[in-house]
């Protein structure tokens, strides 16, 4: 009656095992790291600068506790916080500005946990420490531009019909374009309307000039600030990357800001120059090069010349790193447009040659001036040019091919991770509109190791309180309840350590929670078998009957409570959801361990006996009976 088949045993213990290793690794805690990462889109995370890393810290004589190497970046571990700044010195000033060089804290978990992917959980600002930022997004700025771009695009768009006009001039949110005869008016509000939907159009006539006032759409104004929003949030994700955070926060809040949380980040002042990072694009057309005889602009003197400091008048000497080698270009200073008129960007292959290559969609001016440029310039080669902090590289130099307008092909010497790596800085290399830093919190990792201090203490006052009300009321069985209970809690820990999920200060009161509601579903399995024995009921019958009653209600009653912790994290957004994940898996650990885990405890105490006298849950008290035990 009360025995388990040997298959649910073994799951039990399988389940027990687990639950052991994916919860250690939460107890090694973390040491101080330096993190160096390539700054620029040409280098790579690879055995030469962790060489690099290894060789200046050994000339330094500082002793690392590991350097490890990772898809993004080398880090390497420290014994304490003084080695660990003193080493991220040294490193900035030797690397120089192509790495970014930051302070983090990583696992100091065993090395063959981590083979197995038993990780710790990572853990919110609150208790890791860490940086805030809560930034605001220029939205005037953003539709200035949307309104500059759109008059640039009258422009071309007027002359490609051939419809004359007097001028086009922008005076804040509004555009005005000029025409000498009604007729040609007529023709530019028909052409305007056709290529423009997102401009709303009214005319004004006057003696001798004949107007078009052009403003954005309602519409097209929310759509410019979520675009610009949204392209910034994708940016600063991509920025926040460089850093190594785990589980960054980046979120919208409002119409104009976002935050920014970087939970384990100790460099303030690094983060906030890699989150206000400016980065532009351009399109520049090659002068002369030294690498392909037949090719045109083939010029080794020019070349030579620049190499000594003689660039042509019109000209810089710039350079393209490619995968064998460095090659020296002179380049035009005029911009043939930038990356402003860029709408898409994808990494694909080219059919014919299988190599990668990067499709890149432009706007319609952007497709007008290429398409003219280009027509005239086949054979020759043309720069794509990333430009951060004032200083521009040179990200592929590819020859053009054939005409092309809105829509071309980058193809370059590049590996299929680097064709994705330029279409992403091509898609967000830039902010769409500049951002503020309107307020900033540092919590230092003191505080939140007191934070997580206090989280335990809190949740062990409480699992040793139960324990001794547990065990008094309901003696043997009470032993069985609180040893399930620590099989809930090994559950839900192991859980969330292998989802990755991010633990803070609500996450941790939300095991508090689950503790406490876990033991509900023993007291009500408890108290059903002592009901059965004061019904007269074998030990036997009564643990069987107990159990298999008290099912019901604990199924419904944590079902209820599943359905509210579903819509905390459907609704809620921040520490909301980090307290609904707990909660929600609290509940399916504890269904899991009060009625599986305590049950097969308890089956294989009392199972095996055939002559069963009574059970140790507590004292009994029968009706028109004296009390026993």
């Amino acid at each position: 009656m009360n025995r388990y088949p040997l298959w649910k045993y073994v799951v039990i213990a399988a389940a027990m095992v687990l639950g052991l290793v994916y919860t250690l690794p939460n107890f090694f805690g973390e040491v101080p790291a330096v993190q160096v990462s390539p700054l620029k889109a040409t280098l790579r995370a690879d055995t030469a600068p962790m060489g690099r890393v290894e060789d200046i810290l050994k000339k330094g004589g500082l002793a690392a506790g590991g350097i490890v190497l990772d898809p993004s970046s080398v880090k390497a571990r420290f014994a304490d916080t003084d080695t660990q700044i003193k080493a991220k010195d040294l490193l900035q000033s030797q690397l120089g500005e192509d790495y970014i060089v930051a302070l983090n804290l990583l696992s100091n978990s065993p090395r063959w946990l981590s083979a197995i992917g038993a990780l710790p959980m990572y853990l919110g600002l609150d208790l890791r420490g860490g940086v805030y930022f809560l930034l605001q997004v220029d939205m005037r700025l953003a539709i200035a531009k949307k309104i500059e771009a759109l008059a640039n695009d009258i422009r071309g768009s007027l002359r490609e019909k051939r419809i004359q006009y007097g001028g086009v001039a922008r005076e804040g949110q509004v555009i005005t374009v000029r025409f000498r005869d009604k007729a040609m008016r007529d023709r530019g509000l028909n052409e305007i309307t056709r290529a423009m939907p997102d401009l709303a159009l009214t005319t004004q006539d006057e003696a001798n000039e004949f107007r078009i006032v052009a403003t954005l759409k309602p519409e097209a104004v929310t759509g410019t600030q979520k675009a610009a929003l949204d392209q910034n949030i994708t940016t600063l994700r991509n920025r926040v990357n460089e850093l190594g955070v785990a589980e960054p926060i980046i979120q919208q809040q409002g119409a104009d800001r976002v935050v920014v949380q970087l939970p384990g980040v100790q460099d303030t002042a690094k983060a906030k120059d890699i989150l206000g990072r400016t980065a532009t694009l351009e399109f520049r057309m090659v002068e002369a090069h030294a690498s392909d005889p037949a090719g045109l602009n083939y010029d080794p003197v020019k070349v030579e010349a620049a190499i000594n400091g003689n660039p042509p008048f019109g000209t810089e000497l710039l350079y393209e790193k490619n995968i064998d080698r460095v090659e020296p270009l002179v380049l035009s200073k005029q911009v043939v447009i930038t990356g402003d008129r860029l709408t898409n960007a994808a990494p694909s292959v080219d059919q014919q040659t299988n190599r990668p290559i990067v499709s890149v969609e432009l706007d319609g001016q952007g497709a007008r001036v290429m398409r003219d440029l280009t027509r005239g310039s086949i054979g020759r080669r043309m720069a794509v040019l990333l430009i951060e902090k004032g200083k521009p590289e040179v990200l592929t130099a590819p020859v053009i091919q054939g005409e092309f307008g809105g829509r071309f092909q980058i193809s370059g010497r590049f590996t299929s991770q680097e064709a994705t790596d330029l279409a992403l800085l091509l898609r967000a290399g830039a902010l769409a509109a500049p951002m503020e830093i309107i307020e900033e919190r540092t919590v230092g990792p003191s505080l939140g190791a007191e934070n997580i201090r206090i989280g335990f203490q809190s949740t062990w006052y409480g699992f040793a309180a139960i324990t001794v009300f547990m065990i008094a009321y309901y003696m043997l069985f009470g032993v069985f309840s609180i040893v399930a209970l620590a099989a809930n809690v090994l559950f839900l820990v192991a859980l969330l350590s292998m989802l990755q999920a991010t633990l803070t200060l609500p996450g941790m009161a939300g095991i508090a929670l689950t503790i406490g509601m876990a033991i509900d579903a023993n007291v009500l399995i408890n108290e059903r078998v002592r009901e059965e024995l004061r019904g007269g009921n074998t030990p036997q019958a009564a643990i069987f009957a107990g159990y298999d009653r008290a099912w019901g209600t604990i199924l419904d009653s944590n079902i209820t409570t599943l359905i509210a912790g579903i819509f905390l994290f459907l609704l809620g957004s921040g520490p909301v959801k980090g307290f609904a994940v707990v909660l929600c898996l609290g509940i399916l650990t504890s269904i899991f361990s009060a009625v599986v885990v305590s049950r097969g405890i308890v089956n294989l105490y009392y199972g095996s006996r055939r002559r069963l006298e009574g059970v140790s849950i507590g004292q009994i008290w029968r009706p028109g009976a004296e009390k026993a035990g």
